[in-house]
């Protein structure tokens, strides 16, 4: 595992320019309808120059939503693995998107991603600014670690056996996807990536990263509901992954919850089109492989005064009690 250095001087080369041709794209509000269509996160690579990578990739949640006391938890993602990708001008072609892990008794661990389906925007260096419309999926899959355990090998022979195999979240394009809106307008799937921080800063000081990063922005998303099955077997299938999933994170994927993000970046750096590319892929196998980081591993999920979050011991065993009882009403 290489050590990670933060980068403090911007790399030469930067131009500027896109908001001369789009000022009603500039802030204080933003509008990036006009003049600006949304591309395939993979679709203009080769435009890419520069970037900024996500050094601190900041989340939070509440563990329990609509409580007096919702127990908001913070937990950063593992660094390095997301980015954003832009020209020398400023335009923004590509989101690299963050990854984690959550282990789940008596199964292992499952993957969840925030994926960028599409995006549109720009990065200016010169104000340390930025404004980036985006759509994501959340998507949840099984670890290897996981598929060779003891249930998830009985879970596997469940769709299997009913000529499913190819729902089995075994692997990313095979994921449990979920839905997710902007949150003041649930409608809209457009999610917002913008100046400041989440919290108006408010945050715990583990969290702030403001005399190491050279550059802060946030976004926040409401999680909706799982994309629909066809098969009665999927769907419950994927109603108790979910389950099992938000009971071991604390409910961070939960219908109706706000999941929020300060992506903290270290300075500009030239881009290589090559490396770009590589990058996600030498990341999926990191992952893939008992959760690795290539680049080191996040934090643990922390409450504000930070006491680590953990699952009961009584939910835990409701989780696996609910396997169990999956595995025995399917398997003959």
């Amino acid at each position: 595992m290489k050590k990670l250095i933060p980068n403090h001087i911007p790399a030469k080369g930067w131009k500027g320019g896109f908001l001369k041709k789009h000022p009603e794209a500039n802030y204080p509000k933003p509008n990036l309808n006009h003049g600006l269509e949304f591309t395939g996160n993979l679709d203009n690579i080769g435009l890419i120059t520069r970037q900024q990578r996500v050094l601190w990739p900041e989340f939070t949640w509440e563990t329990e939503k609509g409580a007096k006391d919702p127990k908001r938890c913070f937990q950063m993602f593992a660094p390095d693995i997301s980015r954003m990708g832009y020209d020398d001008s400023g335009q923004s072609w590509s989101i690299i998107c963050p990854q984690q892990g959550t282990f789940i008794p008596g199964i292992g661990t499952l993957n969840v991603e925030v994926t960028v389906t599409g995006q549109k925007g720009w990065v200016d260096e010169s104000t340390k600014t930025q404004a980036i419309d985006l759509m994501v999926k959340p998507k949840i899959w099984f670890s290897p670690s996981a598929k060779e355990s003891a249930y998830g090998k009985l879970l596997w022979s469940i769709f299997e056996l009913n000529h499913l195999g190819f729902n089995f979240p075994s692997e990313k394009h095979k994921a449990i996807q979920l839905n997710t809106f902007r949150t003041d307008k649930e409608k809209t799937r457009t999610i917002s990536l913008r100046d400041g921080l989440f919290l108006g800063g408010n945050i715990p000081a583990f969290t702030d990263h403001s005399t190491e990063a050279w550059n802060h922005a946030n976004l926040e998303v409401e999680i909706g509901d799982i994309d629909a099955s066809q098969h009665d077997l999927v769907t419950e299938f994927n109603e108790l992954i979910m389950k099992a999933f938000n009971a071991g994170s604390g409910n961070m994927l939960q219908k109706g919850n706000i999941l929020a993000w300060n992506v903290w970046f270290d300075a500009p750096t030239k881009a290589n089109t090559k490396e770009w590319t590589n990058h996600a892929v030498v990341w999926r196998k990191s992952i893939d492989v008992d959760h690795c980081s290539p680049d080191g591993n996040g934090s643990i999920a922390r409450f504000a005064n930070g006491k680590p979050f953990s699952a009961t011991k009584e939910l835990e065993e409701e989780i696996l009690a609910d396997i169990i009882k999956f595995i025995k009403k399917h398997l003959p």
